[in-house]
């Protein structure tokens, strides 16, 4: 795998401890704003709904400059919209701060998956998508944990300085180690958009929404479901996300593998276990060793999506990727807003916080109907349906190949 790799996995792990963190600070949030739980969740929901619009948007206007630089310039709002979370006087500006942070987010991993998977042969292209989530993952191992922790103690506050650190380091190392190309020549925003209009382009982003969403709805109010219901202490909220962290890491790879070779019973697998596993947590989640294996399972399972559904859109929008690459992104996102916001529905309507974990598993079941549906349609029609450019436009098609997909800078 390519070193450049290492730069987008860095910069991948300062974002996913900025947008997983907040999870096991929550307590501490709403209380030095005198908030609700619920209310708080408000803050997980902003950001993915603040990727969702921020994905397509920033993908979109970076058009205009090399990729290498726009990740740069992606990894500069980062830090700014910590920086201002950290700082915020009140939870609207805080709010705020989180918008900021994740305008960058969605842009930057489609940006980064196309990238990726330019670097290496196309057999390998899931592996590369994964190796850059990889940073991601680590993240909820190392820098969710250690957040969380110095959050409880010196202050929310010091957790999202020190993100903002990360972000510069991420810039930096996006500056050294991802190879400059001159600006993507002929490329056309209608070939992007021609993406929007294959049936499993859209399936597999609202796979990715079902999907991903499943994990959110319980994960986001693991902190009050790990305390109040399992009865663990505050403090081993902590190594719980290393749990989750670690079956991230391990089921992220492990779809990067098994995509490149049997991608859509991958899909199945994944998702219906996934599914089955929620609903279980909402049992296992009354005794302290059955959750925590509970917590580290659906890391792994969510987390085995990612490789599969984001190489589906790539594969299935080729020739035009970087938009639907965004997209897909941001859908993973509209998924997280969605859940949480679910999650929060049936807390507050006094079903208790282990409610949300039904959620998830409707969720996540709807998730692998559609892709029962994809692999039939896809069968039927015999593999066919991904996105071309027009024909009849040689040396447009041409630039936009070279440019659109080929361009690493």
């Amino acid at each position: 795998m390519p070193l450049a790799l290492l730069a987008l996995a860095i910069g991948a792990f300062g974002i996913g401890t900025t947008e997983f963190v907040i999870m096991g600070l929550l307590p501490e949030v709403a209380a030095g704003y005198g908030v609700s739980i619920p209310t708080a969740g408000l803050l997980v929901t902003g950001y993915a709904l603040g990727v969702v619009i921020g994905a397509p948007l920033m993908t979109i206007l970076g058009t205009r400059v090399s990729r290498k630089r726009m990740l740069m310039l992606l990894m500069g709002l980062f830090i700014a919209g910590n920086v201002l979370s950290a700082l915020a006087p009140t939870f609207g500006l805080m709010l705020a701060g989180r918008v900021v942070s994740s305008l960058a987010h969605g842009a930057f991993f489609g940006i980064g998956s196309v990238v990726a998977s330019d670097l290496v042969a196309p057999q390998k292209k899931a592996g590369a998508i994964a190796m850059m989530f990889t940073g991601l993952t680590v993240a909820n191992v190392i820098g969710v944990p250690l957040g969380t922790l110095v959050g409880q103690h010196l202050g929310w506050r010091v957790t999202f300085l020190l993100v903002a650190v990360l972000g510069g380091i991420g810039l930096a190392g996006i500056a050294r180690l991802v190879p400059g190309q001159p600006r993507p020549q002929g490329v056309r925003l209608r070939h992007e958009l021609a993406a929007f209009r294959n049936v499993q382009v859209l399936l597999a982003m609202a796979m990715t929404v079902l999907g991903f969403g499943g994990v959110f709805a319980a994960i986001t109010y693991i902190t009050p479901m790990m305390t109040d219901v399992a009865g663990f202490a505050d403090t081993s909220v902590t190594w719980l996300l290393v749990l989750f962290g670690l079956g991230m890491v391990g089921g992220n790879l492990l779809g990067g593998r098994y995509a490149d070779r049997h991608l859509m019973p991958m899909l199945y697998v994944s998702l219906g276990s996934l599914a089955l596993v929620l609903a279980l947590f909402t049992f296992t989640a009354h005794n302290k060793v059955t959750a925590a294996v509970t917590v580290t399972l659906i890391g792994a399972l969510g987390f085995a999506t990612v490789p599969p559904l984001q190489k589906r859109v790539l594969d299935q929008a080729a020739g035009a990727p970087t938009l639907a690459s965004a997209v897909n992104i941001g859908a993973f996102n509209l998924g997280n807003a969605l859940s949480a916001w679910l999650g929060g529905i049936v807390i507050a309507a006094g079903l208790g916080y282990t409610a949300p974990n039904w959620v998830g598993a409707a969720l996540a079941a709807s998730a692998l109907v559609l892709a029962i549906l994809s692999g039939a349609i896809e069968r039927r029609h015999g593999g066919a349906g991904s996105v071309r450019l027009p024909a009849g436009e040689p040396g447009e098609r041409r630039g936009a190949l070279a440019g659109g997909v080929r361009d690493s800078g």
